[in-house]
């Protein structure tokens, strides 16, 4: 089977654009697209599920009827153009070189469907690992683009918060984020960007304030999509908050006098 896209709800799309989030670092890809899916209003329609075997192999279970794992592409229209988001709880799974081949598989399956249907941007959303650096500040978004057009676009737009790369530094992107726009473009000029929100890897179950950011920067480069972030903040204000304290409680450790410090260490001992 490889990967394979089963098609639902026919239409004729108005130039649409593909916006992916699956697992990555810190969720903070698919928190954001999954937020897109979950309160745009109306609610985006089912368009297609995509399966592959590079999935894990497992299927999910519910009222005792098995159902493949899988990801799902849903369907959105405004007056101005249509969107198409790319959800779901998996990705082929990140290892080493044997396994590449399931990478390009998946990122050619969906790179050939959506020029099959008219696709000319792809945009990905992704997390950003800076380690503890993530609790010391605002999380960040960076732009990798597809070619150096969309890149200039999207830098005349000016948006805070965001930044590209000035320091002629060779990066790797590792999975869909990174590979699926850079084959999609490769084999059929379809252009577009990858999103990165700045994040800790060790936020295994999600950055929710990174995840946010990412989203108000999406809103300034689609502003014909309107979408209520009220949830999203409040799940964002808790998490920083509890950086804040985590911040405190670490200066306070480390200004600790040292002769206290000893007598606990030695206490502890």
């Amino acid at each position: 089977m490889n990967t394979k896209i089963d098609l639902i709800l026919k239409k004729k799309l108005k130039n649409p654009v593909l916006i992916v989030g699956l697992p990555g670092i810190g969720l903070v890809g698919k928190i954001a697209v999954d937020y897109m899916v979950s309160e745009l209003k109306p609610k985006p329609q089912l368009f297609a599920k995509l399966y592959s075997n590079s999935f894990p192999p497992a299927v999910h279970a519910k009222n005792s009827i098995l159902e493949i794992i899988h990801d799902e592409i849903f369907y959105y229209s405004t007056n101005k153009r249509d969107f198409l988001f790319l959800v779901g709880p998996v990705q082929p799974i990140l290892g080493n070189l044997p396994n590449s081949n399931e990478h390009y598989d998946f990122s050619e399956t969906i790179s050939d469907f959506a020029n099959k249907i008219g696709v000319k941007e792809i945009y990905t959303f992704a997390g950003l690992n800076i380690g503890e650096n993530r609790m010391k500040a605002k999380p960040k978004v960076a732009f990798v683009c597809s070619d150096e057009s969309t890149k200039k676009e999207i830098e005349k737009k000016k948006i805070q918060n965001t930044y590209f790369d000035k320091d002629n530094k060779d990066t790797l992107i590792s999975g869909i984020a990174g590979l699926l726009p850079g084959v999609a473009y490769q084999k059929y000029k379809i252009t577009g960007a990858c999103l990165m929100g700045e994040t800790d890897s060790k936020l295994t179950y999600g950055d929710p304030a990174s995840a946010k950011e990412v989203l108000e920067i999406a809103l300034k480069l689609f502003p014909d999509l309107s979408l209520d972030l009220k949830s999203i903040v409040e799940s964002a204000k808790k998490i920083e908050n509890s950086f804040s304290k985590i911040a405190k409680d670490i200066e306070k450790m480390n200004q600790t006098p040292k002769e206290e410090s000893q007598v606990r260490n030695n206490y502890i001992r």
